[in-house]
């Protein structure tokens, strides 16, 4: 409730100071040059046309951006320095006219100190700025979300294959089954004779009894 009115306050502020500023100039520039800066060396002013046409420009471009709300803080402060010049170097010699110049030097810098307001050009403009910031700081979170993401995984070593699990490269068709070979039976061995007496086994062979001698059929 209390920025609310805040905000209003600021609002009314800057359309009452404002809209007097720019009317000043638009009355200078009405008048003419000519005419304003006769005005301005009647009060003793050094250069009455430059005079003229600086208070002009800054009056009639200083009331309009403080109705706006934009750039409050620097305008704030150019049309008090304004204010500020033209009290010490050529005061109006109406009281009136110093007495609202002197008002509206003082409303210019409070508005510079205070701010504009939530009603404003400003405050459209900061949100705008803090939002675009907010999404660039998001989007440079995720990118770095993903560079952490994609070299964590290729950190991680690849996941052994179950048993049973077929490889990529493995041929799979189906293929017919090779013939059983016969089994071949070693061959009968022939019987080794038994050895007649006097005969002498060598290496397994029967070696014949030495000439001469005979076994005899007694023994």
């Amino acid at each position: 409730m209390k920025q609310g009115l805040r905000d209003i306050a600021a609002l009314v502020a800057r359309v009452g100071v404002g809209g007097i500023f720019f009317a000043n100039g638009w009355t200078k520039l009405e008048d003419g040059l000519t005419a304003t800066g006769a005005k301005f060396l009647q009060q003793g002013a050094p250069a009455p046309g430059a005079w003229a046409t600086v208070t002009m420009l800054t009056e009639l471009i200083g009331g309009a951006l403080l109705i706006a709300g934009l750039a409050v803080s620097a305008t704030g402060l150019i049309l008090f320095a304004e204010a500020l010049a033209v009290f010490v170097v050529a005061p109006p010699l109406n009281p009136i006219s110093l007495n609202e110049l002197i008002l509206l030097g003082t409303a210019a810098i409070l508005l510079a100190v205070v701010g504009a307001g939530r009603l404003s050009v400003d405050h459209m403009v900061v949100i705008r700025r803090r939002e675009t910031e907010a999404a660039n700081e998001f989007a440079a979170d995720a990118e770095a979300d993903r560079v952490l993401a994609s070299l964590r995984d290729s950190d991680e070593p690849a996941p052994e294959p179950a048993k049973g699990a077929v490889s990529p490269g493995e041929d799979t068709a189906p293929h017919p089954r090779p013939r059983a070979e016969p089994v071949k039976k070693p061959a009968a061995e022939e019987p080794v004779p038994a050895p007649v007496a006097g005969d002498t086994l060598v290496a397994g062979r029967k070696k014949p009894a030495p000439r001469g001698r005979r076994p005899s059929a007694e023994g």
